[in-house]
């Protein structure tokens, strides 16, 4: 086995919305976190793929990603991260319309905080829930980067369908 597949890999790479700190292991992506500034520039090959795919969403030529993620979280949070990735580009759902799909009647704080615990974000895309309300609550980005790539996705659709 490649000791480099095996070891925690770290990168940063340069966004329009700041750096993004990428850590892999074993060929996935296990975390994903907006830094102020960039401690290398060195892109260690587990990880090249997730910067080059991350460099195309970010120019808007691509949708989704397809990298293999193993984020680390509870079974509940597991289960709200994957519901993420059914959120189309551009589309936005919600804390109760995620909780629903869950079976939980009441479940859209849980589903809140599974979805601010997400260390894997825009590849999770957990930018695209919002409030019941149609108002952007809560990033760990920050809220004006989640209003950023919304802003983006809705500018770069193929389509011209976005919904917020």
């Amino acid at each position: 086995m490649d000791s480099e597949n095996s070891a925690i890999a770290r990168a940063f790479i340069s966004t329009p919305v700041g750096y993004i700190e990428l850590f892999g292991c074993k060929g996935e992506i296990t975390g994903l976190y907006f830094r102020e500034k960039a401690e290398g520039e060195i892109i260690p090959e587990v990880l090249a793929e997730a910067a080059h795919q991350l460099k195309q969403y970010f120019k808007g030529e691509l949708e989704s990603f397809n990298l293999q993620v193993n984020p680390e979280g509870t079974k509940f949070q597991k289960k709200v991260w994957e519901l993420l990735k059914d959120i189309p580009y551009g589309v936005t759902s919600t804390y109760g319309e995620i909780a629903k799909k869950l079976g939980m009647k009441n479940g859209a704080r849980a589903v809140g905080l599974a979805n601010g615990a997400n260390p894997v974000s825009i590849i999770l895309p957990c930018h695209r829930v919002i409030g019941q309300n149609g108002k952007l609550t809560g990033y760990g980005g920050g809220l004006w980067r989640k209003e950023w790539l919304l802003k983006m996705e809705r500018m770069n659709l193929k389509d011209g369908i976005f919904c917020i």
